[in-house]
């Protein structure tokens, strides 16, 4: 399985990033819609038998709001209040995490899922792809540069939550919903983001006031991409799959590469505006 890992994240991270910094952004909007339809199509197998909306209907519907999402970026004020609803989203998603570790909210005590909302999870992945996507290709608008910080970003505070987890973790950050978790590994996570936010707003040519705010920035940003990759975990967990597909040998499905983007990437992109900088 680690073996499957890193040959597909050494095929895929550079390819990745050759497409980020070479294609146009028109490109690059296309690669991120394709990317987000085999999400949605993960997300109704996540919704469980028997899901409140078929599969091809649901990736429509994201679709037709991909193309409302593109007609808003082209209004500011449109623009940031759709990624201002979206980080709205995220902070009742902790709330929600709470209630659910709690054995209140989305389970009854027994674990019964058919008492969860149905009817709320295709709203809910609306809600987690869409703004994903415009963020996504807004970031690259503004620069590519600004869209690879941002994953460098994820990436090193994985790596950062992963080596200080091992080390020394031990108290469970969501026991109920991802074991693996520590608040160890959180605290990993936010000194790799400090140095890699300010190495690159160093190369990014940020100074003074705006490089205090990018690094506090990366810090929401990447505390926000716990609860995104929590998330996901909750929905896995209520089904009882471990992974949400099978496309990436070793990562499982798309899905769970951009679990945590899901809600890094609108905060990232509504920071980075809201910042005015530019590369």
């Amino acid at each position: 399985m680690l073996k499957q890992r890193v040959i597909t994240a050494l095929i895929l991270a550079p390819l990745f990033v050759w497409a980020v910094i070479a294609l146009p952004t028109t490109y690059i909007s296309i690669l991120f819609a394709v990317m987000i339809t085999v999400g949605a199509a993960e997300w109704v197998r996540l919704m469980g038998e028997p899901a409140p909306i078929g599969k091809y209907p649901f990736i429509g519907l994201v679709w037709l709001l991909m193309l409302v999402s593109a007609w808003m970026s082209q209004y500011t004020a449109l623009f940031y209040l759709l990624l201002s609803a979206s980080a709205l989203w995220w902070c009742y998603a902790v709330w929600l995490l709470q209630r659910y570790s709690a054995h209140v909210l989305l389970c009854e005590a027994q674990g019964d899922v058919t008492q969860f909302p149905l009817a709320a999870l295709p709203a809910i992945g609306i809600v987690l792809l869409v703004p994903t996507w415009i963020a996504m290709v807004v970031l690259h608008s503004i620069s590519p540069y600004w869209l690879l910080l941002m994953m460098v970003l994820i990436w090193g505070a994985d790596t950062g939550a992963y080596f200080a987890g091992r080390a020394c973790g031990q108290r469970k950050l969501a026991p109920q919903v991802s074991p693996g978790k520590s608040w160890e590994g959180v605290a990993g996570a936010m000194a790799m983001t400090v140095a890699v936010a300010l190495v690159g707003g160093v190369l990014l040519e940020v100074s003074g006031v705006a490089l205090l705010g990018l690094v506090i920035l990366s810090l929401i940003t990447v505390a926000f991409s716990i609860v995104g990759d929590l998330m996901e975990s909750l929905m896995k967990r209520r089904i009882g799959v471990k992974d949400s597909g099978t496309l990436l040998p070793g990562h499982g499905g798309v899905l769970d590469r951009i679990d945590s983007l899901t809600a890094a990437a609108p905060i990232f992109a509504l920071g980075v505006s809201l910042l005015g900088v530019r590369a």
